[in-house]
């Protein structure tokens, strides 16, 4: 399905609810999650995810332990980027997505200066409007990350991002399209470490046409995820962040506050306390590499770790 099949399925109809409520803050997965319970998700959740396979996965993990709690929910996979999928959720049309703390508070406030986990955490609920609510972040975190082939490592001397600026104006740089205006893309890397590239090609998130243009030559520094199994496989070089300029990265709902109440909240910490970046990173091989379905590979991990029943 592309972009734009994604977005007329999803607007379609769409009643555009009104939103009220307040963010919690919740900072930990410490608790229950029960706090700061003012919604109600008896009417069903709709679970939208951005356009890789990743989130996919986390949307259909989602969909399964809210489920497993007596929560009706609907997955609309492949909406797009956070610039499409985040006004989805402001405006009604979805209810919860899966999201990326530090890349989150950065589309929110483009001079946010925190990295630490928690810190971030308070941060997104300060910035965020009041119809939409972090919940508790996962154990399970994915970076963006900035990869080299060996043989570009090599001939440029290349370890850590900083090491770019040595090659000014020679290097492709590969990503998705919004990375070119993004503080973790194109804008940091000028502003953080003063790099220029020669040239951006607008290609996918850690996907099929970023990687293949890596393998081919075709792009010198690609954007990948550090979950992407594909980086080790083709021992391609992740160069070094020494000023942080890429954020933690947790894993952590974003929820429609009406939507928030107890039995969504448990549900989902639950599954945040179990599901480890390890863990997570073997499930996107398992769709990536072993071509199986996202919906089937999330239901057979929830099954195996006694998240919903077998």
């Amino acid at each position: 399905m592309n972009r734009r099949t994604a977005l007329t399925a999803l607007f379609a109809g769409a009643s555009a609810p009104l939103l009220a409520a307040c963010s919690s803050g919740i900072t930990s997965l410490d608790g229950d999650g029960s706090g700061g319970d003012t919604g109600s998700s008896s009417g069903g959740l709709t679970i939208g995810t951005a356009n890789f396979t990743e989130n996919q996965i986390l949307g259909y993990l989602y969909a399964g332990v809210l489920k497993a709690a007596g929560i009706k929910t609907t997955v609309k996979p492949n909406l797009g980027s956070r610039e499409i999928i985040v006004p989805a959720l402001k405006g009604g049309d979805i209810d919860l997505l899966p999201e990326y703390q530090g890349s989150l508070l950065l589309y929110l406030d483009k001079n946010a200066k925190d990295t630490e986990a928690g810190a971030m955490q308070n941060a997104l609920a300060a910035v965020l409007p009041a119809s939409l609510e972090v919940l508790p972040y996962a154990i399970a975190e994915d970076r963006d990350s900035f990869a080299v082939t060996r043989e570009t490592a090599e001939k440029y001397g290349l370890k850590t991002l900083a090491d770019l600026t040595k090659a000014n104006g020679k290097l492709v740089f590969g990503a998705a399209a919004e990375m070119q205006k993004r503080v973790v893309g194109v804008v940091g890397l000028k502003d953080v470490y003063g790099v220029e590239f020669k040239e951006f090609k607008a290609l996918d998130s850690s996907g099929p046409l970023v990687k293949g243009a890596l393998k081919k030559g075709d792009v010198d520094v690609a954007n990948v995820f550090t979950t992407d199994v594909d980086v080790a496989a083709n021992k391609w070089v992740v160069l070094e962040d020494p000023k942080s300029l890429v954020p933690a990265q947790h894993i952590v709902p974003l929820i429609a506050a009406r939507k928030a109440d107890g039995k969504v909240r448990k549900a989902l910490a639950r599954l945040g306390n179990v599901l480890t970046t390890s863990e997570l990173t073997e499930l996107n091989r398992l769709v990536d590499q072993d071509k199986k379905d996202p919906d089937r590979v999330a239901d057979a991990w929830l099954k195996k770790n006694g998240l919903v029943s077998a």
